[in-house]
């Protein structure tokens, strides 16, 4: 393993050495990766694109999540600047272990996934970009060995062609069980996975899974969200639902601040930031006339 980190840092010396001139390029494309980013990106498909594809690329996302933090705690392998923190440019935050890459996967999975339902030439070329040089940027700003970036890509994929082939088989089958067996599978099924694997990162992906999940359940029975509508509608409902939720993330953090048990509270903030994703955003704006 010794012998791949050297090499890996050879690769890593080998990018930066265009630094800083890259630098703002990169650290753009691995912003493309990080929870901000898709506090963005999902909702706006969600609210905005396609209700559908964003209510099963959400799902696909969190998996992901949650997948990749259970291998990085069995594989707990060091990042560059834990290894060897006197040859690596540190030129982004990071923290905990290495492998596999968090962005490389995600990236994988959410740009791949919409390429597949879009179908469309430019959402492919779209897709390509994300899926090259989000993966690049972790190598360039010294956060990952190659290998790291190299285990995001294989998981990543495992993943997205196993979702693609059962979402649907699932969906339909849920769509022939009630109202309490739907709210059953969208809490249970979370529960189950944050009790197998309590951390912080678990209960993270878990409470935003189960919170969207109920949501999304409880959308189809009471509201019935339409995302479609007049452009100037979209946009409108993107900002204030964009508005509220970065208030309940951020806020909610301000607030727990320091409160014991921890996990409790990340439980709640991230389970309302879901359930406001899911359902209090689309009832909102059916309520004023945005949808």
């Amino acid at each position: 393993m010794d012998g791949l980190m050297e090499w890996g840092l050879r690769v890593i010396a080998w990018f930066q050495q265009f630094s800083p001139a890259l630098d703002w390029p990169f650290r753009a494309f691995t912003f493309m990766g990080d929870e901000e980013f898709f506090l963005l990106l999902l909702p706006l498909v969600y609210w905005c694109l396609d209700r559908r594809m964003g209510a099963r690329l959400t799902v696909a996302f969190l998996v992901s999540a949650y997948t990749n933090a259970v291998a990085k705690t069995l594989a707990a392998q060091p990042r560059p600047l834990d290894y060897a923190p006197e040859r690596v440019k540190v030129l982004w935050d990071a923290t905990g272990y290495g492998f596999p890459s968090g962005h490389t996967q995600s990236a994988v999975v959410v740009w791949g996934y919409l390429a597949a339902q879009a179908r469309r030439r430019w959402v492919w070329i779209l897709a390509a970009v994300m899926m090259l040089f989000i993966p690049l940027s972790r190598i360039y700003l010294g956060v990952h060995f190659p290998y790291d970036v190299l285990g995001g890509y294989i998981i990543g994929a495992a993943l997205l062609l196993l979702y693609l082939w059962l979402e649907p088989g699932i969906e339909r089958w849920l769509e022939e069980k009630g109202l309490i067996w739907r709210l059953g599978v969208a809490t249970l099924a979370p529960l189950i996975l944050m009790l197998l694997f309590l951390t912080p990162d678990g209960v993270t992906s878990g409470a935003t899974l189960m919170g969207m999940g109920v949501g999304f359940v409880l959308e189809r029975h009471w509201v019935r969200f339409d995302s479609g509508g007049p452009v100037w509608k979209r946009i409108v409902r993107f900002l204030l639902g964009v508005v509220v939720l970065v208030a309940l993330w951020l806020g909610l953090r301000i607030a727990f601040s320091g409160l014991e048990p921890a996990l409790l509270f990340r439980f709640v903030r991230y389970g309302l930031v879901g359930l406001w994703g899911g359902l209090g955003a689309p009832w909102a704006f059916r309520r004023l006339g945005l949808a």
